[in-house]
């Protein structure tokens, strides 16, 4: 009599029932930890390099011809707001004393000769001997002397507070063009300094965010050397293009003397307008062809709605589209339960 042997399947048909009872799994996952999407308002955020520039700069032009003498500014030297710098002297600046003297001297002299002939015509009316429209025509000439004077002697003490070369304002001196003994001429430009009340930080952004950035919107500047984030706020929107098509955006410390220097750079990060997301659990999230999914409760089980993700904060996922309010979203094996089906498509080769 034949022994009867026991016939065991084929090596890849086992393997295949094992993947069968891993992904049918019955109601292994049934039951899974839920939540329930809530709304979470979320301030939108624009990134741009930024870098900490001068507002302006302040220049010293010499109002009068002359040498300039007593001069040792260097640049990279600080210098406070009025400090004497150095001085002019030479023949120009002796023969320009010299005609603002003689005009305040002529000047002092009509007026003196004024004030006799006023006098004079008052006496002549308090005797009968003149009349009151003389008086009048004296007082005037008298006036006119007086403001003469007045403007000669402004015009002298101008002319020798113009000789005294004062720093512009307080801040760094960038470059000096003359030297101690040097001519120059009127308006010519002898000295550049950087304020130091007047740095700003001038930022650059790219493409749709570009558009967003509104005056008023306030960030902080991360300086790329390290240190504390400086607040800002923005004070202009440059509207001409720069180079690569960025938007210029110049932006003030929000607080006084915030520390930073000129040439500083970093990156700046403004607050925009807050959306309104509802927020899931990442795990929570199914990618499945090319599309991002979740699993909402219903009431025979689980179905899959399709969502668009937003930004990721910690462990949650902001939906920007997909779900609405109260909806209860499968989060404990997701992944699982939603690909618990996929035995019944799986095929045998050929």
């Amino acid at each position: 009599m034949r022994r009867m042997t026991k016939h065991r399947p084929p090596r890849w048909l086992r393997r295949l029932a094992v993947i069968g009872v891993l992904l049918t799994g019955t109601t292994a996952w049934a039951g899974s930890g839920t939540v329930v999407a809530r709304a979470r308002s979320v301030a939108a955020s624009l990134q741009g390099f930024a870098r900490v520039e001068p507002v302006a700069l302040a220049r010293l032009r010499v109002a009068q011809e002359g040498m300039v003498t007593g001069w040792k500014v260097l640049p990279g030297q600080a210098v406070d707001a009025e400090a004497v710098l150095g001085h002019l002297k030479g023949p120009a600046v002796e023969a320009m004393l010299a005609r603002r003297r003689s005009a305040l001297a002529s000047a002092r002299g009509e007026r003196t000769a004024a004030r006799k002939t006023l006098a004079l015509e008052r006496e002549k009316l308090s005797a009968r001997l003149g009349t009151r429209e003389n008086v009048y025509r004296a007082e005037a000439a008298l006036a006119r002397a007086r403001a003469r004077f007045d403007t000669a002697r402004s015009a002298l003490r101008a002319a020798k507070d113009a000789l005294i070369l004062r720093a512009p304002a307080t801040g760094t001196v960038l470059k000096v063009e003359v030297a101690a003994g040097e001519r120059v001429e009127q308006g010519q430009t002898i000295l550049t300094l950087q304020p130091a009340d007047s740095l700003w930080l001038r930022a650059v952004f790219y493409g749709a965010e570009a558009q967003k950035v509104r005056v008023g919107m306030t960030g902080r500047f991360a300086p790329a050397a390290g240190g504390a984030a400086i607040p800002v706020t923005v004070r202009t929107v440059i509207g001409t293009a720069q180079s690569g098509g960025g938007r210029a955006v110049g932006m003030e410390a929000t607080h006084p003397a915030p520390g930073w220097q000129s040439g500083e750079a970093g990156t700046v990060t403004l607050e925009g307008a807050k959306r309104t997301f509802l927020a899931v659990p990442t795990r929570a999230l199914v990618l499945d062809g090319g599309r991002w999914w979740v699993l909402v409760h219903a009431p025979k089980g689980y179905r899959r709605q399709a969502v668009v993700p937003g930004p990721s904060y910690g462990t949650s996922t902001l939906i920007a589209q997909g779900l609405k309010a109260g909806d209860e979203v499968l989060v404990e094996n997701a992944y699982l339960e939603f690909h618990r089906d996929f035995s019944r498509h799986y095929q045998l080769p050929d």
